[in-house]
């Protein structure tokens, strides 16, 4: 596989948190535990810097604001955004999805937390999670509600990494 580092030119991509970059690096383009996708910049198919553009723009099209109801679940509050912008180093950058329908975006500050996770779950609620992605990863696999309402999945025993072919 490329190195991040060789396949970024991008200026913003540079804002994508450095452990996130490690994980994806590393293991992408991957599902893990079946649920959660992550894609890889060097990947033909699975190409993440394709996805975030292509999701972006989904995003900035759709009615995302119809599932906020109130300031708890109102991702420009809890992500100090006057109005969110998605796919830019001010937004939201969409950095994995889950088979059930939820979107993770990766974003420079949530609840004051610099480079933390943004979620919108699979029923439309938004969440902010001040914690690096690692940390977001790791409490999502041993089944935290880290996607949205009732998204917890936990699978006892070893990670299960599916690759595409």
């Amino acid at each position: 596989m490329v190195s991040w580092s060789r396949t970024w030119r991008n200026p913003w991509w540079q804002n994508l948190p450095s452990d996130y970059k490690r994980i994806v690096d590393t293991y992408a383009p991957v599902q893990i535990n079946g649920h959660l996708a992550l894609s890889h910049p060097a990947s033909g198919r699975f190409n993440l810097g394709e996805d975030i553009r292509s999701t972006s723009a989904t995003w900035v099209e759709s009615a995302w604001e119809s599932h906020v109801t109130g300031p708890d679940d109102d991702p420009r509050v809890f992500c100090s955004l006057p109005h969110p912008t998605f796919g830019t180093a001010e937004g939201l950058i969409p950095i994995a999805a889950t088979d059930q329908g939820a979107a993770i975006f990766g974003a420079q500050r949530v609840h004051g937390f610099t480079d933390g996770v943004a979620v919108q779950g699979s029923e439309g609620d938004w969440v902010g999670h001040a914690t690096t992605f690692a940390e977001w990863l790791y409490r999502y696999m041993i089944g935290q509600e880290m996607a949205g309402w009732d998204s917890a999945i936990f699978y006892p025993g070893p990670v299960e990494l599916e690759y595409p072919p």
